[in-house]
């Protein structure tokens, strides 16, 4: 084993600078009240020597302690094998990390782990919590607001009863949606098929409600159940043609099921765009532009929803407001989405 020098302390960081070791915690822990000629000494003295604050005693001053809870309702085997959530937890690190935070990352496998991330929330280990990919019958919401935690959601809260409370982050799901069908019946296409997400998560509804705002009069056939996966993608477009082989178009929930439902065209020789065109909706990079052929499809910020969301939980922080679960309005932000025109469509 090899010997460690000292950790520099808040004392010797005072003699260097040469003010008091209450003067330094001040500056340190990001109070007011100092001159800003002391506070520059203060810290050239913390860079000189390496200074680090001990995170435990901040935490006791500044009631705070630095570290952001990301909750993910998905298995990590989703998780990790789709690139949405890469990018949005790209968007959240960013910020955090612009922000001297640490990210918390937490998923939920099953019932005992929405128990123990709530016991966690409630723990006092974080300062708030980021909230993502939930579904309608998810205990998570009832068990962060026992928990107290602010807390920002990404995705338009779908659970029911009269609660008001809450700040999310989300994008124009319906409106996105029907720019993909109108572009699809703008083609002259009349049998246009969707391919739903999950219909227990918002997004996949207010997709499906989109889709429905331009085809009121549409096959219910044409509608077929699906996942937000490339498997998803392949039974449901396989379910389509056998039930409806005069479809001519389709409309996918994402660009991962977009990508199974090409393979599945592909295999039965429907021509893309020719005999089915097909419109997907994430414009998930580079995945949208290698599908043969190229996805047309809906943009929406994903990394930009994820610094939203990490963005307005901090500003509510520094300002001491809004607690989830304490208000009496819900603050939403949506943002506006676009169609990206590639071969498929």
């Amino acid at each position: 084993m090899t010997d460690t020098a000292p950790r520099p302390t808040l004392e010797a960081v005072a003699a260097r600078a040469g003010v008091s070791r209450a003067t330094v915690s001040r500056v340190v822990n990001g109070g007011d009240g100092v001159r800003d000629i002391l506070v520059e000494r203060v810290r050239k003295a913390v860079e000189e020597l390496g200074y680090v604050p001990n995170q435990a005693a901040r935490s006791l001053v500044t009631r705070r302690h630095d570290a952001i809870a990301v909750v993910v309702a998905e298995p990590e085997t989703r998780v990790f094998a789709d690139p949405f959530f890469a990018l949005q937890l790209r968007g959240i690190s960013k910020e955090l990390t612009a922000h001297d935070n640490q990210l918390v990352l937490l998923l939920t496998e099953g019932r005992d782990d929405h128990a123990r991330v709530g016991r966690y929330l409630a723990g006092g280990h974080v300062d708030g919590a980021l909230v993502f990919s939930l579904h309608l019958d998810d205990p998570l919401p009832e068990l962060i607001q026992r928990a107290g935690v602010p807390t920002v959601f990404g995705g338009r809260p779908g659970w029911s009863g009269d609660r008001r409370d809450v700040v999310y982050v989300d994008s124009d799901n319906r409106g996105g949606a029907r720019d993909a069908v109108r572009h699809l019946a703008g083609l002259g296409r009349t049998r246009i098929a969707h391919i739903t997400g999950a219909l227990d998560q918002t997004s996949a509804v207010d997709r499906l409600d989109g889709y429905r705002d331009v085809m009121a009069d549409a096959d219910p056939r044409l509608i077929a159940e699906a996942d937000f996966t490339p498997a998803g993608g392949e039974r449901a477009m396989r379910e389509l043609l056998g039930r409806c082989p005069d479809v001519d178009a389709v409309f996918a929930a994402n660009d991962l099921t977009a990508s199974g439902a090409l393979r599945v065209l592909r295999e039965a020789g429907r021509r893309v765009p020719d005999d089915v065109a097909v419109v997907g909706f994430d414009d998930m990079l580079p995945l949208a532009e290698q599908t043969d052929p190229p996805l047309t499809t809906v943009r929406q910020d994903i990394e930009e929803m994820g610094r939203l969301m990490a963005r307005l939980l901090l500003r509510g922080l520094d300002r001491g407001t809004p607690r989830e679960g304490a208000g009496d309005t819900r603050s939403g932000v949506v943002l506006p989405t676009t169609l990206v025109r590639r071969a498929s469509a």
